[in-house]
């Protein structure tokens, strides 16, 4: 059992906190701490972001925050022990880092099913957290 779980989430996706949720649940410690994580990507490129509105990046930020917290209510309603993040830049970079800034015991995450082709061309998130991660990491499928 563990104290301090990470689990990145995808609030656009289903599959990236549907079996990792609740897996996430039965591994946290009682008075143990879910920390929910959700990423904006960075737009990385000062021409891109050139078109997009002033003050995007702040918005996505406090509009991925609102939904964190409505996610929490609809699925963890009642739950104690989580706590929401909002990360932002590259997501597997995020994840690793805000594991370590909450000095989490375990990262849980989806991954999606193998595909050589599409991981031989460019790897998967979940691929470079566990590679890269210092703590255990649980892939869900």
């Amino acid at each position: 059992m563990f104290k301090t779980i990470l689990l990145p989430i995808d609030l656009q996706h289903e599959s990236s906190w549907k079996t990792a949720l609740p897996a996430a649940r039965r591994l946290l410690d009682e008075g143990g701490t879910l920390h929910l994580l959700g990423v904006v990507h960075d737009v990385g490129n000062a021409w891109v972001a050139s078109y997009l509105p002033k003050g995007y990046e702040q918005r996505a930020l406090e509009e991925m925050k609102a939904q964190l917290g409505d996610f929490v209510s609809r699925e963890l309603g009642g739950v104690a022990g989580v706590t929401t993040h909002v990360g932002h830049g590259h997501v597997a970079e995020t994840i690793i880092a805000t594991a370590e800034k909450i000095s989490a015991d375990m990262i849980v995450m989806a991954a999606h099913p193998p595909d050589e082709l599409r991981t031989f061309r460019v790897s998967s998130q979940a691929d470079r957290v566990v590679r890269h991660s210092p703590v255990s990491v649980m892939l869900m499928r």
